[in-house]
C-alpha cells in the first residue's frame, strides 16, 4: 500500500518543490540549535534589552567570561549577534530585532 491518500501525485511534486533542500534543512537545524542552549538564551535575552560587553554580560548573568566569549563566538559565527569595537572593548548586540520577537513568541507558547 504505497499510494498517497490525501494528495495527488501532482500535488506531491509541487510540495516537494517547496520543501527545503537537504543542505538548507541541515543549515536550519544547525541555526536553531543556537536556541537550544540555556546560556545562549540568557545572552540573547540580555542583548535584546541592551548592547553589552563580555564583562557586563558575565556580571549580569553570573557566568564566567570565558563561557560568555565562547558562546558569543558561536552566535557571531551563526550571524545572530554582531559587535562594534570601542577601544579594546567589544560591544555585542543582536543582529536583528526579529530574534527578540521569535524568543518572545516562543516564551508566550510555554
Amino acid at each position: 500500500m504505497n499510494r498517497l491518500l490525501k494528495i495527488s501525485e501532482r500535488n506531491k511534486s509541487e510540495m516537494l518543490g517547496l520543501l527545503p533542500s537537504e543542505a538548507c534543512s541541515s543549515k536550519l537545524a544547525l541555526y536553531f540549535q543556537n536556541f537550544a542552549d540555556q546560556t545562549r538564551i540568557k545572552i540573547l535575552s540580555a542583548l535584546a534589552i541592551q548592547e553589552l560587553c563580555v564583562n557586563d554580560l558575565s556580571k549580569i548573568l553570573n557566568i564566567n567570561q570565558t563561557t560568555i566569549s565562547h558562546q558569543l563566538k558561536t552566535l557571531k559565527d551563526q550571524e545572530i549577534v554582531d559587535y562594534t569595537r570601542e577601544g579594546k572593548i567589544l560591544i555585542y548586540r543582536l543582529k536583528s530585532p526579529l530574534f527578540n520577537e521569535m524568543m518572545e513568541y516562543a516564551a508566550s507558547m510555554i
